[in-house]
């Protein structure tokens, strides 16, 4: 694994500085799945085509079948795709993932027919640990990006509770062989960076933030007519968007606020229960997945994003609704503190309190127009540290094995 930042060694091989690169991605999900890692993995292979470089991505397939490689334009850019022949994991509502015992012959052949200069996998489970294990093998270096918090996987594999401890005990080990296998690892914050450390007993993981291209999005600062509060994201048993359904019926009825839920996953239809039981039917859209346009129009329109997960490494929904210039209130948990400034930009709120929460979306909804505005304004100047150029010029640093840029 690769020192700290401040400690990273100049390149020995800066004859290579500059040229473009030809970079292979091992993603264990990407496009049409819809989630953070997907997304940033999305946005990271477009943002490098656009820089000139030959990106190949390897990701499952949609059915049970190798696809030759071929192009596919992805955020606007075209890249060469390895798509592996994949399954459905039964208990999520759309995971696909590939035989793990194959995941070594699939690397093997996808190394043999792209002889990239640099590996960058997304996962540490399947696709990137085969990866992984190959190309170190072959002397390719290889970057390692941490998405996962291994105990949000445990709500979709079914197991008894009582052998959880175990399994995340032996799949935290099996992350720490492949991430010493690597020039660097990276994760969103530095928050997301310590707990990994922690972990795995490590040192050196480097935050590096997602990213947001903040040209793709339309704030409007000032009031708004309605009241609307939004969420964007998996509904997934992490995400608790049920606390926010329960903070609603705690809201003054003169106040009139909906919320707009944009986003599939397996607790959609429980979530629809529970806000008919709420007595929220009327007040409360189920969009589902949505076009990249719709999803600008629901940020534009909305008067504040509300986020109760406690499982966020950074979350690209919240930063894309600050660069939609809408206040956030969010729990307090993990990473989402960094992006959510209390009093600035939006509110805190413990997690899964209910009446704090309340509280705090009551306080946004509430304040007046210049109180409201300067929320606003304090999303739009927080989220522009998170530029995609930033990301893309520390990425292009660690694979050149380069300094990094402040």
């Amino acid at each position: 694994m690769t020192s700290s930042p401040d400690e990273h060694p100049a390149s020995t091989g800066s004859a290579n500085s500059g040229r473009p690169l030809k970079i292979l991605i091992g993603c264990d999900t990407f496009a049409p799945d819809i989630n953070g890692a997907a997304r940033f993995a999305e946005r990271l292979a477009a943002g490098l085509v656009e820089r000139g470089h030959d990106v190949h991505v390897v990701a499952p397939n949609d059915h049970y079948r190798r696809s030759p490689a071929h192009t596919e334009i992805i955020e606007g850019q075209p890249m060469t795709m390895h798509r592996l022949p994949a399954v459905r994991w039964l208990p999520h509502d759309w995971v696909r993932f590939v035989w793990p015992w194959r995941s070594k012959y699939y690397a093997r052949r996808v190394l043999d027919d792209v002889q990239p200069d640099i590996v960058h996998i997304q996962s540490h489970i399947i696709i990137g640990r085969g990866l992984s294990r190959i190309a170190h093998q072959r002397g390719i270096p290889i970057v390692a990006t941490n998405h996962v918090m291994a105990e949000n996987i445990l709500d979709h594999t079914a197991m008894p509770k009582f052998i959880n401890g175990p399994v995340l005990k032996l799949a935290w080990a099996d992350a720490k062989r492949t991430f010493d296998l690597t020039r660097a690892v990276t994760t969103p914050t530095r928050k997301a960076a310590e707990f990994l450390e922690r972990t795995i007993d490590s040192t050196g993981v480097i935050p590096v933030s997602c990213g947001i291209d903040r040209r793709n999005y339309t704030p409007i600062v000032g009031p708004r007519e309605k009241n609307r509060i939004l969420f964007v994201g998996r509904l997934t048993g992490e995400k608790h968007v049920d606390v926010v359904l329960q903070a609603m019926t705690k809201l003054d009825p003169a106040l009139d606020v909906t919320f707009d839920i944009a986003g599939g996953g397996d607790q959609r239809k429980a979530l629809e229960s529970l806000a008919a039981h709420l007595g929220l039917s009327d007040r409360v859209t189920f969009h589902g997945r949505v076009t990249d346009e719709q999803l600008r129009e629901l940020y534009s329109r909305a008067s504040v994003f509300a986020i109760a997960s406690i499982a966020e490494l950074q979350s690209i929904v919240t930063m894309e609704a600050m660069a939609s210039a809408l206040p956030v209130v969010g729990a307090n948990a993990v990473a989402l503190p960094h992006l959510v400034h209390d009093g600035e930009n939006g509110y805190l709120f413990g997690p899964g309190d209910v009446d704090d929460l309340a509280d705090k979306l009551t306080r946004v909804l509430t304040a007046p127009p210049e109180e409201y505005e300067r929320m606003q304004r304090a999303s739009l100047d927080g989220v522009a540290v998170h530029d995609i150029n930033r990301t893309l010029d520390t990425f292009e640093a660690l694979y050149r094995d380069e300094p990094l840029p402040e």
